[in-house]
């Protein structure tokens, strides 16, 4: 699983004066939340009445993701940032309220592959047809909903416009946010992966994206796979990629220009780079032990090699004295070995960058 704080936006819908909806957000809310900080989980309250968005009125398609109204643009930035939803509805003849629907209908990638929980509430069928109705809308914006659901029915739950204190409706509302979790966990990579600007990568499904210091556990696991054949091949455990901590690596991915290679969740591979000088170092260049030998390695340096900055005139690499297999790799990409070797048991190559 993730490591990653999951973002879940409480969506209010009822914008009815005097409406039952934003007491049923508040006991939610209060509710789930001491388990949302256990699964680091940020909660944030959303009344649809609050955004103040008009029925559509965007002349180009949702799909397109070109608003010119400020109001879409601010519900685009909500939901785009949100890893998960659940919804408190009330049910309107047998259907969802028109707000609901009017929201949904703003917009379209950002909802792409996010769970989806609903907590209705009403009278003879405690909003149910309500749900069934969103989840027909939900599932063509590719949103995930969930098994887990809650129905209230306004004359057993509710006592002077509050929902009276109950330890099954309790232990549902924790249900429901635990089993989104795990399903925004799930979908995380496909979210990745739908994202605009993400560079493919050389494997069918994978795809290129800078590493950031969240990404710090990740990129830990991969350093003590790939360094521990250098370590066999130079007789020395003496390797920082071997020892390093989570805190560390994300120290270094701040300061570093850090490429990941990830499919379906998994880190591949990773190389990084910065300016020193007029040099573009690199470093860290691994590949995890079972997809060796399949040029991701060569495609990860290649892709290192062109970030270089304009006005960097060589690249330059260290690696172990007897790390046979990557000496060979970088001298048939060019790299030159240097005829000073370093104190720590390396060997510096250098490659210049054609003006």
């Amino acid at each position: 699983m993730s490591t990653k704080t999951v973002r879940v936006l409480v969506l209010v819908c009822s914008t009815r004066p005097g409406a039952l909806g934003p007491a049923v957000g508040t006991w939610l809310t209060e509710t789930i939340t001491p388990r949302a900080k256990e699964l680091d989980v940020e909660l944030v309250p959303v009344s649809l009445g609050d955004l103040d968005l008009p029925f559509l009125d965007e002349e180009e398609h949702p799909s397109s993701g070109l608003y010119a109204n400020e109001h879409t643009r601010r519900w685009s930035a909500l939901v785009d940032a949100a890893d998960g939803f659940i919804v408190v509805t009330p049910e309107y003849n047998y259907g969802m309220p028109a707000t609901l629907k009017n929201a949904l209908d703003y917009l379209g990638r950002e909802w792409a592959w996010k769970p989806i929980g609903f907590i209705s509430y009403g009278n003879t069928s405690a909003g149910t047809r309500s749900v069934q109705h969103a989840k027909q809308v939900v599932t063509t914006l590719r949103l995930m909903p969930l098994g887990r659901t809650i129905a209230i029915r306004i004359s057993d739950a509710v006592e002077d416009g509050r929902i009276r204190p109950s330890a099954a409706l309790a232990g549902a509302a924790t249900g429901v946010l635990d089993e989104l979790v795990r399903v925004a966990h799930a979908l995380r990579p496909m979210r990745e992966a739908a994202r605009c600007g993400l560079q493919p990568g050389p494997l069918p499904g994978s795809y290129l994206r800078r590493l950031t210091p969240d990404d710090a556990p990740e990129v830990t696991v991969l350093q003590r796979c790939c360094w521990v054949d250098e370590a066999l091949a130079n007789d020395t455990l003496d390797i920082p990629a071997l020892h390093e901590s989570p805190e560390q690596v994300g120290e270094w991915l701040a300061a570093w220009h850090a490429t990941g290679l990830w499919r379906d969740g998994r880190l591949l591979g990773m190389v990084r780079a910065r300016r020193v000088d007029s040099d573009w170092h690199l470093g860290r260049l691994g590949v995890v032990p079972d997809l060796r030998s399949q040029g991701l390695g060569r495609s990860l340096l290649r892709t290192a090699e062109a970030a270089a900055e304009p006005s960097c005139r060589r690249v330059v690499l260290h690696t172990g004295i007897h790390s046979r297999q990557n000496i060979a790799l970088y001298r048939s990409e060019g790299y030159q070995s240097a005829s000073i070797t370093g104190d720590d048991g390396t060997v510096r190559l250098t490659k210049d960058i054609a003006p």
